[in-house]
């Protein structure tokens, strides 16, 4: 069943609503039924939790559609109907993407490529033929946008399809030099961000970008990368994901080896050509959407509860279901429990910004 009009503009609101992320979001969804509903319940949860969660006026929303609007944008909301099934099964999945360009390819069979800014020749041609072969085979390549290996698969997959993933808005062109290729990308590919529409990138939107370049992708290929690099990230993030991990070895003498040798240690794929990644994607899992209603409570949480179950959290991340039965409690109370402490900040605190990553 499709949003409603009105629902989709709700869902918009609350996800730029402050201390609102993709977690908080899916709990509220998931308490209230709708992003509508939540935000007639906003106030009363934020007067209990004394917290400072105040949804931007209608007219800031309306800016942000007209500013998507004029660049020919399109935005994609959590529940419409062409949101990218990968995403809607990741837990949780962005609430929102704004896109430019082909935004079908992003239902389609993804591969991501990530690596190195300053990629080597040689890791630049891998990058371009592996993307070029995976084209050539059904699959649209994500990536980054960003110099060296991002640019090469991008450039390898344009003319079969490819999706460039960004930190700022779907107009923020970074680096600059790449301008040719972005306007290429929006002709033959697609743009997605998650940031608002003229939004510049800032360090910590990173993270969440290279999430949704391993949540839109079956797996992901790290080419060239230092130890400390945000391909790692992705890498790590695909693993959590449930996504298959590949590395192309390199050699020890070249620091951007580190990356993907070190990989292959900790169990990546080897990848040496498109058929490691065709064998391994035979045994792939199918990922389903969660249900939408399976956190659903009705009831109130009183202070005791909150304290219970605050006092099991810690700067590691505990699945709900392991707080759930430590109290011997329904996860649904746990959950909606989660979302009262995430708005004060207690949640995020103390299990590692849960609720704003």
């Amino acid at each position: 069943m499709s949003l409603s009009p009105a629902e989709r503009f709700a869902r918009l609101r609350l996800a730029r609503t402050d201390r609102i992320g993709p977690v908080t979001f899916a709990q509220l969804l998931s308490r209230y039924g709708s992003a509508a509903d939540a935000l007639d319940a906003l106030p009363d949860l934020v007067r209990k939790s004394g917290a400072a969660s105040t949804p931007p006026p209608v007219e800031a929303v309306e800016r942000e559609l007209a500013a998507g609007d004029a660049i020919g944008a399109r935005l994609l909301v959590l529940g419409d109907d062409d949101y990218p099934e990968m995403l809607a099964a990741l837990d949780p999945p962005p609430p929102i993407l704004w896109t430019r360009g082909r935004a079908d390819l992003l239902n389609q069979p993804c591969v991501a490529i990530v690596g190195a800014r300053i990629a080597s020749a040689g890791g630049q041609r891998i990058a371009r033929g592996l993307a070029q072969q995976l084209g050539q085979a059904g699959h649209v390549v994500v990536s980054g946008m960003a110099r060296g290996i991002d640019a090469a698969a991008h450039e390898g997959a344009l003319q079969t399809g490819t999706v460039a993933v960004l930190g700022g808005g779907v107009n923020d062109i970074y680096p600059p030099e790449h301008a040719d290729l972005y306007a290429r990308l929006t002709e033959h590919g697609c743009i997605v961000s998650e940031s608002p529409v003229g939004a510049r990138a800032q360090a910590r939107d990173f993270p969440r970008r290279n999430r949704i370049i391993s949540g839109l992708s079956r797996g992901v290929v790290v080419v060239e990368a230092e130890i400390r690099s945000g391909s790692l990230i992705t890498a790590r993030l695909a693993a959590e994901q449930g996504r298959d991990v590949f590395a192309v070895p390199g050699s020890p003498l070249d620091p951007r080896a580190r990356g993907p040798n070190e990989l292959l240690r900790q169990g990546a794929i080897l990848c040496e050509g498109i058929e490691d990644i065709d064998r391994a994607f035979n045994t792939l899992r199918t990922l389903r959407e969660p249900e939408a209603d399976q956190m659903r409570f009705d009831g109130d949480i009183d202070d005791a509860f909150l304290d219970r179950v605050a006092a099991l959290l810690s700067p590691t991340p505990t699945p709900r279901d392991e707080i759930a039965r430590a109290l011997n409690a329904p996860v649904s109370q746990v959950a909606a429990a989660l979302l009262e402490l995430s708005l004060t900040g207690r949640a995020d605190l103390l299990q590692g910004g849960l609720a704003s990553t």
